[in-house]
């Protein structure tokens, strides 16, 4: 399945929603959306909706691993909301939900 990427910026504020699958076929193109986005000058935060990924894979998880690790440098923060089922799941059996910014009350 592709991957469609949506951006919305609010001054100091990126709002990301993605739609798909995050794989290997797909994973470069979220990675360097979520990239461009940490360097830019006086980005502040970044908010990844992904209630509409159907399915991520190991690729997925480290491309997450690598924003934040980006956004601590920058001084930028990095959340997620919405997690669908899968990805909420994903994100606990690799242990990311505990070291990831995830919006509690958009996260169920």
């Amino acid at each position: 399945m592709d991957l469609t990427i949506e951006t919305i910026q609010n001054e100091k504020e990126h709002q990301v929603t993605l739609c798909g699958d995050i794989d290997a076929f797909t994973g470069m193109k979220v990675k360097e959306t979520l990239m461009s986005l940490v360097n830019q000058p006086d980005t502040a935060l970044i908010t990844v909706n992904l209630e509409a990924v159907e399915y991520m894979d190991s690729t997925g998880i480290g491309i997450f691993i690598a924003v934040m690790k980006a956004c601590k440098q920058s001084a930028c923060t990095l959340e997620v909301t919405k997690l669908s089922p899968r990805v909420e799941r994903l994100f606990r059996i690799t242990g990311l939900y505990e070291h990831i910014a995830i919006r509690k009350g958009e996260s169920e």
